[in-house]
């Protein structure tokens, strides 16, 4: 398969899809609402896992001095594989081990443990997802708790906490697949594939549903909305961060793709583009699919 080029599209609506460490959600400097890439991933990851595939770097948990506590990555690998601090363990072995989890296979890996130091740089590769939507408002909502403060032996009161949403965002993540990335490991590791066309169409499934799929309490809300796939005709295909190009109509809830036409123009042998017809206008020539059936438009 040749490069492979895209946007995932994620609304937030009275939810919260990226908080910083203040509980509000992430924005640069100026202000501008973006959700990073690691938040997109994590849902992916999770639906992986809930499918009983095998996935590396999410977190899993143990019982530690009557505490429940993160495992530490190589106990992460014991857990799937077996001991990394054992002699017999080759870095070769490790190597096949890892691209056997489809998040290595696709986002990468950084594995420093014992005597093993392996960097993957991932076939697929994001970029930070920017809030288009221009009329975003930040929520603050006063929780009240039915519980009194366990650190005052005085307290006669429950305690207030908060809950911070957006009323209304719509991300857009701009994404590039090189499917070459894992050549120079094909004549290395026995049985390695590299990034086949398997592992894209795993990618294609999680990109379409996850955050969907992902309903804790702060990201009920927060759904896939739009998803744009551009496989290209040739092998040396290069394009930009295709969100850059992206025109939103707020107000109407509309998406323009006519820039991204005609940056495309005669280098893709396949475009799909999936969109919530019910909440979303999409303006194109190109191919369109309901983002939830599949079908075609």
């Amino acid at each position: 398969m040749n490069r492979v080029y895209g946007i995932i599209g994620i609304k937030a609506k009275m939810a919260n899809w990226n908080a910083d460490f203040t509980g509000r959600p992430k924005s640069t400097s100026n202000g501008e609402i973006f959700g990073s890439d690691k938040a997109l991933k994590y849902p992916m990851k999770k639906m992986w896992e809930n499918e009983n595939k095998e996935v590396m770097y999410i977190k899993s948990w143990k019982e530690e001095k009557d505490s429940i506590v993160p495992n530490k990555l190589a106990e992460r690998y014991e857990i799937l594989f077996g001991k990394v601090d054992d002699k017999k363990v080759s870095t070769n072995e490790v190597m096949n081990n890892l691209f056997r989890c489809i998040d290595v296979k696709n986002f990468g890996a950084t594995f420093a443990e014992k005597k093993q130091n392996i960097s993957i740089t991932g076939a697929v590769q994001f970029g930070q997802g920017f809030n288009k939507f221009e009329d975003t408002n930040i929520e603050v909502q006063d929780i009240l708790s039915p519980f009194t403060d366990s650190t005052k032996d005085d307290a006669k009161q429950s305690t207030l906490g908060t809950k911070i949403t957006v009323d209304e965002a719509h991300y857009f993540y701009g994404f590039s697949i090189n499917p070459k990335a894992y050549d120079e490991y094909k004549n290395l590791l026995d049985g390695f594939d590299g990034y086949t066309k398997e592992d894209y169409e795993e990618f294609k499934k999680v990109a379409l549903v996850s955050a969907t799929a992902y309903n804790t309490n702060s990201k009920y809300g927060c759904e896939n909305e739009f998803a744009l796939f551009v496989e290209c005709k040739e092998d040396e295909c290069y394009l930009p961060d295709l969100s850059d190009y992206i025109k939103f109509d707020s107000e109407k809830r509309c998406i323009d793709l006519s820039e991204i036409e005609k940056l495309i123009d005669n280098k893709y042998q396949n475009v799909e583009v999936f969109y919530n017809k019910y909440k979303l206008e999409v303006v194109t020539t190109l191919n369109k699919f309901d983002i939830f059936t599949k079908e075609k438009l």
